[in-house]
């Protein structure tokens, strides 16, 4: 169907819930009349909806878009493709996650680069000469 043509009057007849239908039925009926109203008012106003909702009510907007993402992505782990890799496209992968990673973190995550020096302590029965027995006795 063409994204332009507007939607014919037996399409949308057909699309009308029977009485005395399923419950299931009746919801697929349904939401198919909504869809194919939806999409002829889309064809009719939305753009100039969508621009005025945007300039009018900035958070309707973004709850609207909001809405359209999905909350939940389901990914599948498969080993194949890494398996049919060359060991140079996995390096090169490795550098492509390196570097998405380093700028994401930004300046927030930059390594200090040094090294670790030993502290000295006094020994463990040493005793500092201001200190006073009973005062280590009571720690």
């Amino acid at each position: 169907m063409d994204s332009d043509a507007p939607i014919s009057y037996e399409m949308s007849r057909r699309a009308r819930p029977r009485a005395g239908g399923s419950p299931e039925a009746t919801r697929r009926a349904f939401n198919k009349r909504f869809l194919l109203d939806l999409a002829e008012d889309w064809q009719q106003h939305g753009r100039e909806v969508f621009k005025r909702v945007r300039r009018e009510s900035p958070a309707s907007y973004l709850k609207v878009c909001a809405m359209l993402v999905p909350k939940e992505v389901k990914l599948e782990h498969s080993t194949s493709a890494i398996k049919a890799m060359t060991d140079e496209q996995i390096e090169q992968a490795i550098e492509a996650i390196q570097t998405m990673l380093a700028a994401r973190a930004g300046e927030a995550a930059k390594v200090i680069e040094g090294t670790a020096e030993p502290a000295a302590l006094p020994a463990p029965n040493e005793l500092s000469p201001e200190v006073p027995l009973e005062a280590t006795l009571a720690l």
